[in-house]
């Protein structure tokens, strides 16, 4: 662990630096909208862990930046993020690049200044990828099987109807919630649960990211020693 500006926080972080797609056809009172439900994914993923802030930066009106503390869970915290967009507004979308690795400073107040490779790498990848695209990921321990494996989860989230978004924001969870405790939280059945995720491929997409996510804390434990 690193300690910095009395914060503690792993030898390796997350970095999700990211921008809506489209915003410029839409009202300013719908881009912000957007970026309160980006916000308020990201204070619910920072709850993953034992972070209580995942330091939701806003930048340049619709771009955004946070941070995770459990590096492992970036691909699940970005689908998250998608599924919380989609489910608030189908025709709103985030583009995003993720960077695993150290950080030197989480900044004062913000990420605004925040400094550290996870930081240059997350801003460099995400200024390199084409307008097309839609994640990249890069990193310690991270190689092209990953971008792969990032992309394909991804496009899955275009085919997202809102309510099966809705659903699926939930059921990522890593506490892994029943089809009986997502039903409690939406105030439908069960079974009406169970439709929404099956039409979302959310039982595959969970199943996957539970493998991904023991490889990568595997092969960061090794990084780090």
């Amino acid at each position: 662990m690193i300690k910095l500006e009395g914060l503690m926080f792993p030898s390796a972080i997350a970095v999700l630096t990211g921008d809506l797609i489209g915003s410029t056809g839409h009202p300013a009172s719908a881009t912000d909208s957007a970026m309160q439900r980006i916000a308020e994914a990201a204070v619910g993923i920072a709850g993953w862990s034992s972070a209580a802030d995942p330091r939701f930066t806003r930048f340049r009106g619709d771009g955004w930046q946070i941070y995770l503390e459990d590096p492992q869970y970036c691909l699940r915290a970005a689908l998250t993020i998608a599924a919380a967009l989609r489910a608030h507004d189908p025709g709103l979308a985030t583009r995003l690049s993720i960077a695993i690795g150290p950080a030197e400073t989480l900044g004062s107040t913000d990420l605004s200044d925040a400094a550290g490779e996870a930081f240059q790498l997350s801003g460099r990848a995400f200024d390199a990828m084409p307008k097309s695209g839609r994640i990249a990921i890069t990193g310690t321990g991270i190689g092209e099987r990953d971008g792969i494996i990032a992309r394909q989860m991804f496009e899955r989230t275009s085919r997202w109807t809102a309510a099966q978004a809705e659903a699926v924001a939930i059921y990522l969870h890593p506490d892994n919630p029943t089809l009986h405790d997502i039903a409690l939280r939406l105030g439908i059945t069960p079974q009406a649960v169970n439709y929404r995720l099956g039409g979302g491929g959310a039982v595959n997409l969970r199943s996957n990211l539970q493998l991904w996510e023991e490889v990568i804390a595997h092969d960061l434990a090794i990084a780090h020693g």
